[in-house]
C-alpha cells in the first residue's frame, strides 16, 4: 500500500511535467527560416529577426525561388522575402501550422503601422481534411501505444526468438496498411504516396514494439512497462508532433527526435507532404529502435531457451538420483 501511494503521485507528476511543462513552455529556438532578396533590402530583415536573440537560425538566399525550394527540401519551415513593394511571407503549413501562424505573427508585429498587410504564400499547404494539423498530431499517440501492446502482448504470450520477431514484422505490417487506410483513405490527412505512408507506419510500429519486447525479454514485466512509459509517456509529448522539435524547451525536442514517435512524426511528413525530404534522419532512427529491439528479442529468448534447458536437466539429474 505504501508502495502504490508513493508511486501514483509520482506517475502524475511525471505525466504532467511531460505533456504540460513542453506545451507552456513552447517559443521558437533557432528555429530555422529564410530571409531572401538582395543585401540593401534583406538586411534590415535579419537585424530585426536577430534582436529576438536565440529565437530563429535565419539562412539567406538569394531570391524568392531559392527560397522555396529551402521550404520544400524541410531546410527551413517559412521564409520572409524582401521586395521593392515590402515584405512577403512564404510558409509551409504541411511542416508545422503552428509556426506557420508563428511567423505571421512576427511578420505583422514588425511591419510599421499603418502599412499594407503583408502577403502570405503557403508553399507546401496542409491537407484541406485537416487544416491545423491536429489529426496527424493524434494519430501518433494511438500508434505508440498499439506498438506497445503488441510488444507487450509477443512478450507475453511466450513466443522467442524467429517466432517473435515474425510476429512482430507481421504485426506492424498489418498495423502500417490500417493506420494507411484510416490515415490517408478515409480521413484525407496524408496526401502522399499510399504504399509509402503505410511502410512509414509499419516502420513507426515496429520500432515501438520491437523496443518494449526487447526489454521485456530482457528484464521481464518490468522491461515493458519502462518500454511503455518512454514510448508514451515521453516519446508522445517530446515528439513535437503537435507543434515543432524547435518549438519544445531544450534539450526536449532533440530527445523527441530520437525516439521513436518523434522519429516517427518527422518521417511521415516528409513522405506525405514533402516527396521525402528530409527523411533520411529520422528513417535511420527508426530502423535503429528496430534493429536494436529485434536483437534484444533474439538475445532474451536464448538466454530464457538457455535456462529452460538447464533447469530441465537439473529436474532429470535429481530425478535419477532419487530413482
Amino acid at each position: 500500500m505504501a508502495r502504490v501511494a508513493l508511486l501514483v503521485p509520482a506517475l502524475v507528476a511525471l505525466a504532467l511535467w511531460a505533456f504540460a511543462w513542453p506545451a507552456a513552455r513552447a517559443a521558437p529556438r533557432d528555429l530555422p527560416i529564410g530571409v531572401a532578396g538582395p543585401a540593401a533590402a534583406a538586411g534590415p530583415v535579419v537585424q530585426q529577426l536577430e534582436r529576438h536573440e536565440g529565437a530563429f537560425e535565419v539562412h539567406r538566399y538569394a531570391d524568392e525561388a531559392a527560397a522555396r525550394s529551402a521550404i520544400g527540401e524541410r531546410t527551413v519551415y517559412g521564409a520572409i522575402v524582401a521586395t521593392q513593394r515590402g515584405p512577403k511571407l512564404l510558409t509551409a503549413t504541411a511542416a508545422s501550422p503552428v509556426v506557420a501562424q508563428l511567423l505571421e505573427q512576427a511578420v505583422r508585429e514588425q511591419a510599421p503601422k499603418g502599412a499594407a498587410e503583408v502577403p502570405t504564400v503557403d508553399v507546401v499547404p496542409a491537407p484541406a481534411a485537416d487544416p491545423r494539423g491536429s489529426a496527424l498530431g493524434s494519430s501518433v499517440l494511438p500508434l505508440a501505444i498499439a506498438g506497445v501492446a503488441a510488444g507487450a502482448l509477443v512478450t507475453l504470450r511466450g513466443p522467442r526468438g524467429i517466432r517473435a520477431v515474425a510476429a512482430l514484422v507481421a504485426a506492424a505490417a498489418l498495423g502500417g496498411v490500417v493506420a494507411a487506410a484510416l490515415a490517408h483513405s478515409w480521413l484525407g490527412v496524408l496526401t502522399g504516396n499510399w504504399w509509402a505512408e503505410a511502410a512509414v507506419l509499419g516502420l513507426f510500429h515496429l520500432a515501438v514494439s520491437a523496443a518494449v519486447a526487447g526489454l521485456g525479454a530482457l528484464l521481464g514485466p518490468a522491461g515493458i512497462g519502462g518500454g511503455a512509459l518512454l514510448m508514451v509517456l515521453l516519446g508522445n509529448p517530446f515528439s513535437g508532433v503537435t507543434s515543432a522539435p524547435r518549438l519544445l524547451p531544450e534539450p526536449l525536442g532533440l530527445i523527441g527526435q530520437l525516439l521513436p514517435p518523434g522519429a516517427g512524426g518527422s518521417l511521415l511528413r516528409s513522405v506525405s507532404f514533402f516527396d521525402g525530404a528530409g527523411a533520411a534522419a529520422p528513417a535511420l532512427t527508426l530502423g535503429g529502435w528496430v534493429a536494436l529491439g529485434l536483437a534484444a528479442v533474439l538475445l532474451g529468448g536464448a538466454v530464457r531457451g538457455r535456462r529452460s534447458a538447464a533447469a530441465g536437466s537439473s529436474a532429470r539429474r535429481e530425478t535419477a538420483a532419487v530413482g
